[in-house]
């Protein structure tokens, strides 16, 4: 059996075992960690640095890092949130963010983290407003990539689940985008039922059924009643029908 340890968020003395993440170890204990580009079931990256928490004083993303017996981890303070708040204002800054018309409005997670975090407005840095084409070539999904924040959860979704490797990210730095593997959506072996396809799996409006969008009216949205946090970070299986 894994050797079974004990150490602290902000205070708490939360349980381990070797091997565990900061963030597994939150989970389990019922602690939440705020998070954008980790979802169940799909490898951590650590790129979208919301889940940054000070363990022993150094700045450490939590889904990746390993938890440390007897270490402390800071993770609700002010310091930490501030740094929470300018990620999540970068990211508004970064795409075309449009939530009164954007059909993931409700149920982006983004959105909600904003909320979360006290975020009323997003003018602390200059909009980069890039302007990409919008494939809707496909009969059942659509992909806008003007919404999105690299989270790479469609790509590790579809090369690690559904084993076909239609998303990936091309370009470089501000021309960095995610690509398919094809010319058009149309063109790749992407089905509706791959699990990059999830409505749970893209955490913005960048990937859209087709037929299903807007299914939920305000006020039955998924995050009207309820802030993102433990066990309501993914769409709602009977929400999505």
């Amino acid at each position: 059996m894994s050797k079974e340890f004990t150490f602290e968020i902000d205070g708490r003395l939360v349980k381990a075992v070797q091997g565990d993440t900061i963030m597994q170890a939150a989970d389990a204990a019922g602690v939440y960690i705020p998070r954008l580009c980790d979802t169940e079931g799909l490898e951590p990256q650590g790129s979208c640095r919301v889940c940054v928490v000070k363990q022993n004083g150094r700045s450490v993303s939590a889904c990746t890092q390993p938890a440390i017996a007897d270490s402390k981890v800071e993770n609700e303070t002010e310091e930490i949130q501030g740094y929470r708040r300018n990620l999540v204002r970068m990211l508004y800054h970064e795409g075309n963010h449009l939530c009164p018309i954007c059909e993931a409005s409700g149920r982006c997670e983004l959105q909600a983290m904003g909320y979360r975090l006290g975020i009323t407005q997003a003018t602390k840095y200059p909009y980069l407003q890039p302007v990409r084409p919008v494939d809707a070539s496909h009969p059942d999904i659509v992909l806008d990539t003007n919404r999105c924040i690299f989270c790479g959860r469609c790509i590790r979704a579809s090369r690690d689940i559904d084993g076909k490797h239609v998303f990936e990210y091309v370009g470089r730095g501000i021309h960095k985008r995610v690509g398919v593997n094809g010319d058009r959506l149309a063109q790749t072996n992407v089905e509706l039922t791959d699990r990059a396809i999830d409505l749970a799996t893209c955490p913005v409006g960048c990937i859209i059924q087709k037929g299903k969008g807007f299914f939920a009216p305000i006020g039955q949205r998924q995050f009207d009643h309820k802030p993102i946090s433990l066990g309501v970070a993914a769409v709602d299986p009977e929400e999505a029908e």
